[in-house]
């Protein structure tokens, strides 16, 4: 079983920055697949980004350029940098974790884009 904890989502202007945190469970990190995902109020769940236990990494074309995912096996820690936040990027965001074929989802944290 892998837990989830998303963290540092909040309120922010347009053209702002944040900063979300992912804190798994686990002692066999660096080999999860991570990503973030986000669903904003009558929409589906999409991709934002993710990272495999390689490194490798990939956005949603609306991000590229503007957010960067990364990880900290030692910390066992996913981190998304959010920058020049647009209205458009409100949503719940949502950490998630794929290994040994399972899928894990933490409880997700709001980011709110308004001036």
């Amino acid at each position: 079983q892998v837990q989830l904890a998303e963290s540092g989502g909040g309120l922010v202007q347009p053209g702002g920055s944040l900063r979300l945190s992912c804190a798994a469970s686990g002692t066999i990190f660096s080999i999860y697949d991570m990503g973030w995902y986000r669903q904003a109020p009558g929409k589906q769940r999409e991709l934002v980004a993710d990272i495999k236990n390689t490194g490798s990494t990939n956005y949603v074309d609306s991000v590229k350029g503007r957010f960067t995912i990364s990880r900290d096996n030692a910390r066992k820690a996913v981190f998304l940098q959010m920058n020049s936040l647009k209205p458009e990027d409100t949503a719940v965001y949502y950490c998630h974790a794929h290994v040994f074929r399972r899928d894990y989802w933490g409880r997700g944290t709001q980011v709110t884009v308004s001036s």
